[in-house]
This record gives structure tokens, sequence and C-alpha cells, in this order.
């Protein structure tokens, strides 16, 4: 059963006008909340933790995921003043992914060098 009228078709400026006002509807700390929570999985998936055993993961890339958690770590550190209530989990998810990076590389950084380290502070 293949329906033309069901595939989205290209954006139109109508649709780029409409998602432009609904984003500016959302509030700055939502915005921020998920960008965080996007890098966060992310990254997540670049160690590998969404697989059963992360050391096997085809999706495994330390590199990426470093790149992506020092972004999540600039982004937390530029924006904490504005995170109330959600800048704890999202900074214990930040520092949960700068542990596992730690703990999953073949030669750990030193303790300040790590992704992100050098906005957060070390990790242990």
């Amino acid at each position: 059963m293949n329906d033309a009228s069901a595939a989205p078709g290209p954006a139109t400026s109508d649709d780029t006008l409409d998602n432009a006002r609904e984003l500016a509807d959302i509030p700055s700390v939502e915005v921020i909340s998920r960008a965080a929570v996007m890098l966060m999985s992310a990254a997540a998936e670049r160690l590998g933790l969404a697989d059963e055993d992360p050391a096997t993961s085809p999706r495994r890339d330390l590199d990426e995921a470093r790149r992506l958690i020092t972004a999540l770590a600039g982004l937390v550190t530029a924006s904490v003043e504005y995170l109330g209530p959600h800048a704890a989990p999202i900074r214990d998810g930040l520092q949960s992914l700068q542990k596992a990076f730690r703990e999953y590389s073949a030669f750990p950084d030193e303790p300040g060098q790590g992704p992100g380290e050098k906005f957060t502070g070390p990790v242990y």
C-alpha cells in the first residue's frame, strides 16, 4: 500500500514560518534542556551505552563521544544559571558520561584533560 499523500513533501516557507513561531513559544530553559538531552543521548550512543555490552558496540566512537561531551559541558557551564532545578540532573548526566569515557578509554586522559573538563573541572 503506497499512498503518496502520506509521505512528507518538501518543506514550504509556510512550514518554516510555523516552526519558527512554535520555537518562539518555547521557554529558553526548555530549548537548552532539550539540546542538553540530545547531546547526552548522542554521547551515550557513541560510548556504546545503549548496547548490552558497550565494549563490543558497533556504534562506539570515542572521538565522536569526546566532541559531544565537550559540547555538552560547554552548554551546561554557559547556561547553568538559567537551568534552575534542571541543572543538577543535567550536570549528573554529564559527569556520568565523562566517567564512562574515562573508563572506556584505552589510555585515559589525565584528570582535567578529559572531554569537557576544561569547562567542568577534573572528573575522577
